[in-house]
């Protein structure tokens, strides 16, 4: 992995000879490419193995950049005055001949956000490039929140690495758009319950994405999933028994470890204080450690469905198959 360890500078020119860039983000790791050249955006579907008709978000340094990508309403405006640099993205009618059509699937919409990482801004701000950047994983596999996670899967397509430490919000952004009123199409690291003084209430989560066309990345009922079975169970049904359960345990809700009367193979707590944003943060690699670990099968219930509980579950689910 040491090999392709980067700067910012030598990233930006990268970028612009066609190449991919893996960069920290506040939220997870993102496989960054060109969002104005087609070939490069191409690279980025087949190292990830990414269906083309699942768009990707565009990175920019700013708000004015984001309105060179996209055609803002009056909310939109707010929105990004109040949380950018922040997780959340946007969706928006894109503006013509600026990205290249990969990018958002043959869409007349955009996704568009502006990341809150120190690495990410100054490789947006040298580039002075929109970049199109989904999770720097193998597509619908657990999402990377730090550069080990991501080690050398990239290393064939010639990408270049920026370590930027941990991922502090650990999940992805929250996806906003118009339908034509405000809903949420995935919950993340802005609560509904933030957004809520912008909107006039909080905006709905869509339980079910619109008909047609996916508008928005990590949609699929299927994703963020480990190589293990991840099972969801009701939060009033017991912890199962036994070695082969690995538990992703949230307060002081958490089993003991076997051999104890009752105990399971490991255990993996978000937060035994019942903290969710802690738990966001942990939630990605949390799954990893389990998914690498002697348990068999993984298990998980849900956590408190407010604030950032809204997003763990959902990724939870999707992560059993059940989005």
């Amino acid at each position: 992995m040491q090999q392709f360890m980067s700067t910012p500078q030598a990233a930006a020119r990268h970028l612009h000879q066609g190449g991919l860039v893996v960069m920290p983000t506040e939220t997870v790791y993102g496989l960054a490419a060109n969002a104005g050249d087609a070939a490069a955006v191409a690279q980025v579907f087949a190292a990830k193995g990414r269906p083309v008709f699942d768009p990707l978000i565009v990175h920019i340094a700013d708000a004015a950049a984001a309105w060179r990508v996209a055609v803002p309403n009056p909310q939109a405006e707010a929105l990004a005055a109040a949380f950018w640099p922040g997780p959340l993205t946007l969706v928006l009618p894109r503006r013509p001949g600026v990205i290249a059509d990969l990018v958002n699937s043959g869409l007349d919409t955009v996704a568009v956000r502006c990341p809150q990482h120190p690495l990410a801004l100054e490789l947006l701000r040298l580039s002075d490039l929109p970049l199109a950047a989904p999770s720097a994983n193998l597509f619908g596999r657990i999402s990377p929140t730090t550069i080990e996670h991501v080690a050398d899967q990239f290393a064939e397509h010639g990408a270049l690495l920026l370590d930027g430490g941990p991922c502090r919000v650990g999940i992805e952004s929250t996806v906003l758009t118009w339908i034509p009123h405000p809903v949420i199409l995935r919950p993340g690291g802005i609560s509904a319950e933030a957004l809520a003084p912008y909107l006039g209430g909080p905006p709905p989560v869509l339980v079910k994405p619109p008909q047609g066309a996916i508008v928005a990345p990590g949609l699929l009922a299927s994703h963020y999933a480990p190589r293990k079975s991840l099972h969801w169970i009701p939060e009033n049904q017991p912890w199962p028994a036994g070695a082969q359960w690995g538990v992703l345990a949230f307060g002081s809700d958490a089993p003991p470890l076997y051999p104890q009367v009752g105990g399971v193979g490991a255990v993996e707590n978000l937060s035994p204080e019942s903290d969710l944003v802690a738990a966001a943060s942990r939630l990605f690699a949390a799954m990893r450690r389990l998914d690498a670990g002697p348990a068999q099968q993984l298990i998980a219930r849900p956590l408190p469905a407010h604030g950032l509980g809204v997003a763990i579950n959902d990724r939870l689910r999707r992560a059993a198959g059940l989005g």
